[in-house]
């Protein structure tokens, strides 16, 4: 919002006066923004906020609801300073238009309204965070343990949070080259875009290294995606090297693996992943838990992985957080418990019992994230903060979100070594060769039945499956999603599931969420009450 920034600067730096300003609506709640607010708060003497509404985004009840037709929310703003200093704090004024209107209805309200007087303010009162609006917010929220800050990252910090070190899961900015179904495709992939870049650095090298990048690349080659980071080390003549034990296997989607150049070059941001799960070995002893970072659109989600996480892992329209349970330097040594001392502290104190673990706190808290009372008591405030983690009611309470937690990260994490569904049917097409290949999956109206191919259809499954759900759909209904052959429309690259060495991986894979599912509603359902 740069035009609003430099208005309210005009503002603030006169004596006296009123912006007012329509604009996207964001910067009323998003966390983003906090600072934002407190500025406002500081320098107005008064702001008036009449909210419309209208963000696709965030889903609306009906269709035609933003006044200008575009996604983005929209907001009519007055921020007014007076003449003389107050030491008041500011007047601040709120009113939101009817979710169910739609855009005629908004703009009969502003013709018959006019004026600042014709509305009915609600007064607001910001909270320490400089959080206007609080609907949902539960006070109690910022008394339980943060399971995280970026306070304590710092090796200075005290450590009063469960977790130490956190981080976003990995962004490449180039899925379709860096990741891939098949290994030597992708290795061929990553010797091609490597040649290109380096050839790049060369050219500019030996003509004119403070001639502009754009004299010495070709954006439509779709062999490599030129991104911020990319054109940043041609400038500076970077070379890159082809790397084998940067080969990987990610966790792409939930329930599903690819290989991936992990390197810090051809990713976007590898954040603090090489310090997580730096080397295959890790992968063997470490876990860590998967996290909806806060703004998400799709719901609150988690699971636990010991694969490097893509950062939008469980929605295509979020980010998120991961928090392991061991650290490590780069080079896969040195492993480190990232649970603090005084979390352990904390709950051995509380439940009077010294026989609790990391291990035991770890598991505890991907029980806790599981619990539908804690989601949806506390959507607001995990939309604004990362998650933050309640005592259970009694010790007994304790170890029932430990053991929960622990069997749901066994069957999440080592899903692959489940046991299939056994009521599962397996119909065949007599008329067709046998034939374990995927093209297209598609589930039948009722979801009981899958078609797998023209050969095989898989009948009987249970309808409680679809009740575990991670983002916009359900486990089950993500293998179905990602297990398909696609091709790229720009640069042909075909990605296929399909495994030469294990034909009936796919056939497998579906019966073993099926019973994972299955086994995650059961547990979730026992788990303890919540105050």
């Amino acid at each position: 919002m740069p035009e609003l920034g430099e208005r309210l600067a005009e503002l603030i730096e006169g004596e006296e006066g009123i912006v007012a300003f329509i604009t996207n609506n964001s910067f009323l709640d998003g966390v983003a923004f906090d600072g934002m607010r407190k500025h406002l708060a500081e320098d107005c003497d008064a702001i008036y906020i009449l909210d419309l509404g209208g963000n696709a985004r965030k889903g609306l009840k009906v269709s035609d609801a933003n006044v200008f037709g575009i996604r983005v929310g929209v907001s009519i703003n007055l921020f007014i300073k007076e003449k003389e200093d107050s030491s008041d704090a500011p007047q601040i004024f709120y009113y939101r238009t009817d979710d169910l209107w739609d855009k005629k209805q908004k703009f009969d309200f502003l013709n018959d309204r006019q004026h600042v007087g014709g509305i009915e303010w609600q007064p607001i009162q910001p909270d320490p965070r400089h959080t206007w609006l609080t609907e949902g917010l539960r006070a109690e929220f910022d008394t339980f343990m943060p399971i995280g800050s970026k306070e304590t990252k710092r090796p200075t910090s005290g450590g009063e949070t469960i977790f130490r070190l956190y981080s976003c899961s990995v962004v490449t900015s180039r899925d379709r080259l860096v990741y891939s179904d098949d290994l030597k495709l992708l290795q061929k992939r990553v010797h091609a875009f490597i040649e290109i870049y380096n050839t790049a650095v060369d050219r500019k090298r030996r003509h004119d290294p403070k001639a502009p990048i754009e004299d010495f690349i070709d954006t439509n080659d779709p062999r490599i995606k030129w991104s911020r980071q990319v054109k940043a080390s041609l400038k500076k003549l970077e070379l890159s090297s082809y790397e084998e034990s940067h080969f990987r296997t990610a966790l792409y989607r939930p329930f599903c693996q690819k290989y991936l150049y992990f390197d810090n070059f051809w990713n976007e941001e590898r954040y603090q992943q090489h310090r997580i799960l730096p080397t295959p070995e890790n992968e063997a002893e470490n876990r860590q838990i998967i996290v909806s970072d806060h703004g998400f659109r799709s719901g609150f989600n988690t699971l636990m992985t010991n694969l490097i996480p893509d950062l939008h892992t469980l929605a295509a329209s979020d980010s998120f957080q991961c928090f392991p349970f061991y650290t490590y330097d780069e080079d896969g040594t040195n492993h480190r418990e990232n649970i603090t001392d005084w979390a352990l502290t904390q709950f051995r104190t509380h439940y009077k019992d010294e026989a609790i673990s990391k291990w035991d706190i770890f598991h505890y808290v991907y029980g806790i994230l599981h619990h539908p009372d804690y989601r949806e008591k506390y959507q607001a405030n995990l939309k604004r903060d990362l998650p933050h983690i309640p005592f259970a009611p009694s010790a007994k309470d304790f170890w029932g979100f430990a053991n929960a937690g622990a069997r749901l990260a066994e069957i999440h994490v080592n899903y692959e070594s489940q046991p299939e569904y056994d009521k599962l049917k397996l119909v065949q097409n007599p008329n067709v060769p046998l034939n374990w290949r995927v093209e297209k999956m598609k589930l039948s109206k009722d979801k009981t039945s899958l078609v797998y191919n023209d050969f095989l259809i898989l009948d009987g499954i249970p309808t409680k499956t679809y009740d575990y759900r991670l983002g916009t759909r359900s486990a089950l209904e993500w293998v179905i999603n990602q297990y398909c052959v696609k091709t790229d429309k720009r640069s042909g690259i075909v990605n296929d599931p399909n495994r030469a060495n294990d034909p009936q991986y796919i056939v497998r894979l579906i019966g073993q969420v099926i019973t994972v599912s299955l086994e995650t509603v059961g547990i979730v359902a026992k788990l303890p009450k919540l105050r």
